[in-house]
């Protein structure tokens, strides 16, 4: 199975930690995701997260391809607890050492009432497994969010967990990956 990876464009409160928040897309953001797969059709599923910035263009490209999308709450992206909505910078003023733990190993420290990495780990490779079950052999494409596309792309690379955080996904991003008959992730270039 072949699956695209699509981040959501910019949002309309801006960066951050946007986790669970449920804000949409601006006249950009729907300018990035469209530019991004305008060169790489065809898809023969489309697969989203439930939240807004992912679902709503793709609901708009299902449209325009004639195609259902499927929505895949394991998905979504990591929830950040106390620290949704806030910026980096912005808690460096208040969590420097708490940040700083995070960045340096994400699965160690989980932000206050947060959602642990090792939990959302376990939830996306569980529903990254079931669309391999349910769609073997087809070219998917994935509307989704960074820290989803992070630990895809992290497993993919073979990169120790620590480098997590270090993987670059902008907002717009494709990129390509082949889950093989294991189950086990390729990138492809």
């Amino acid at each position: 199975m072949i699956i695209d990876l699509l981040r959501h464009g910019e949002t309309e409160l801006g960066g951050g930690l946007r986790g669970s928040l449920d804000d949409a897309l601006t006249a950009k953001g729907w300018a990035q995701m469209q530019a991004a797969v305008d060169a790489a059709r065809p898809w023969q599923v489309l697969v989203s997260s439930p939240l807004q910035r992912c679902a709503r263009f793709a609901y708009a490209l299902g449209e325009q391809m004639c195609l259902p999308v499927q929505l895949a709450p394991g998905l979504q992206e990591l929830h950040f607890g106390e620290w949704e909505g806030r910026s980096a910078a912005d808690l460096m003023l208040t969590h420097e050492q708490q940040l700083g733990q995070f960045w340096a190993d994400p699965y160690a420290f989980t932000p206050p009432g947060g959602e642990p990495v090792l939990d959302f780990s376990q939830r996306v490779l569980a529903a990254i497994a079931q669309l391999h079950w349910e769609h073997a052999g087809k070219h998917l494409l994935l509307v989704t969010h960074g820290g989803v596309m992070r630990l895809l792309l992290a497993r993919a690379r073979g990169l120790p967990r620590e480098q997590l955080l270090q993987v670059e996904v902008g907002h717009g991003a494709l990129c390509r990956l082949e889950v093989l008959a294991d189950g086990s992730l390729r990138e492809v270039h």
